[in-house]
């Protein structure tokens, strides 16, 4: 495969173009803070000054950026994406945005001739180093196809969904579930604690049960232990509730349950702090 750019080193990002170098990609990598992008270099990547340098230089660039303004910012901007995309290159967007800012994205980048697929994923940081995401991608067929190589070293599974802003519906969903979900869980251990139970037994019950299933296997040991290390910051599944919300808002599909899971992680947004259940979407 031609060299691979890559936009947005955060937690994410980082863990995947360092992947790709892993396993025997070039990587040109480009973030904000452009010091985030040494440790990168020490693997074996260039640096891209901007956006639009690293557009010019490679054939596909893979964006993975916080949000949507931050997406459209990269596009956009002065020194963006749009300023180099061209007939012959492919633009891949793995942020979590909404499906309207995914086709506003793809909109501009068709209009230059280039080609656009959106690829959010499902997994975090555990799952990003380890090459265990899985892609949720739609738009240009046969940019998913060249890209494939890549998907396979970043995922365990790829999911082509048709038409733009499928896959951006899809991964809001799917972290809306999760959110209400992890509300319920630290709601959970917090009433067996409470109650004079061991969370510890509440948590093997679990995991023999019914509801067993590998978030709450991976986090309850932590956090029962009141660890919390940050593997999907809080503001950004805040972010996927709202948008989330605002699709089911689109829809006229009632969704109290995710509705209180929103206000739960506003809540901790606001107390700024790692306090016990409401902040622990790490996953």
């Amino acid at each position: 495969m031609e060299e691979i750019g890559f936009l947005g080193l955060g937690i994410m990002g980082k863990a995947m173009s360092m992947n790709l170098l892993r396993h025997g990609f070039k990587v040109t990598v480009w973030n904000r803070t452009l010091s985030r992008c040494d440790e990168l270099v020490k693997h074996g990547a260039t640096i891209g000054e901007t956006p639009a340098a690293v557009i010019k230089k490679c054939k596909y660039t893979i964006a993975m950026l916080s949000d949507p303004a931050a997406a459209l910012s990269v596009v956009f901007d002065q020194h963006g994406v749009l300023e180099q995309i061209c007939s012959g290159k492919g633009y891949i967007d793995m942020s979590t945005v909404d499906a309207e800012t995914s086709s506003k994205i793809s909109e501009a980048i068709t209009a230059k001739g280039g080609q656009f697929l959106e690829a959010p994923v499902s997994g975090s940081k555990k799952p990003a180093e380890d090459g265990q995401l899985v892609i949720l991608a739609a738009g240009d067929k046969e940019l998913y196809e060249a890209t494939l190589p890549a998907f396979d070293v970043l995922g365990k599974k790829s999911f082509f969904l048709g038409q733009v802003g499928n896959g951006a519906k899809m991964k809001l969903v799917v972290n809306m579930i999760m959110g209400s979900m992890m509300n319920a869980f630290s709601e959970g251990l917090t009433l067996a604690d409470k109650s004079g139970l061991s969370p510890q037994t509440l948590l093997d019950v679990l995991d023999l049960g019914a509801i067993a299933n590998p978030m709450f296997k991976m986090k309850g040991p932590s956090m029962i232990q009141s660890s919390y290390p940050p593997a999907f910051p809080l503001k950004h599944q805040q972010k996927d509730m709202r948008l989330a919300l605002a699709l089911g808002d689109e829809h006229s599909v009632p969704m109290p349950v995710a509705a209180a899971a929103n206000e739960a992680f506003k809540k901790a947004k606001k107390l700024g702090t790692l306090s016990a259940v409401h902040e622990t979407v790490s996953v």
